[in-house]
């Protein structure tokens, strides 16, 4: 037997993550879907981004999952670099203010939208018949 490093392994024998981008077709969807109560009621909220691998590939030549994991690691460091969210303190990114994250995440082409009871919107729409009394909005 010879010592390996199984990651190592699967890199040498899967190719070129780039040299797939080209042929990729279709979106992918990432999000969270969260379920709980507010108020007493059961409710529902998926928060989520598409994002279609051929524009991807004419943009950055890259994959759609390698813009949507790439995106938002690039946003964190602006919103840190430009002292929008404070670096100097240890928290987790749950904790942090999302209205910049997600506006940072629209102007840099990868959009989130909220799917709930109301509706299915950007995540800054408020739907025509939401109620703010009693709290805000879960994030718009």
């Amino acid at each position: 037997g010879q010592e390996v490093v199984p990651l190592k392994v699967v890199k040498a024998v899967l190719p070129d993550p780039a040299s797939l981008a080209q042929d990729y077709t279709g979106k992918t969807c990432i999000g969270d879907l969260l379920r709980g109560s507010r108020d007493g009621r059961e409710q529902e909220v998926f928060i989520y981004n598409v994002c279609d691998h051929a524009d991807c590939h004419a943009e950055v030549g890259s994959q759609a999952i390698s813009y949507t994991a790439g995106v938002p690691a690039a946003a964190a460091a602006i919103l840190v670099a430009r002292g929008d969210w404070d670096a100097r303190r240890m928290v987790n990114v749950e904790e942090l203010p999302p209205r910049p994250f997600l506006s940072l995440l629209d102007d840099m082409g990868l959009p989130t939208r909220i799917r709930d009871a109301r509706g299915d919107r950007a995540w800054h729409e408020r739907p025509a018949h939401a109620s703010v009394a009693g709290g805000a909005l879960a994030v718009g």
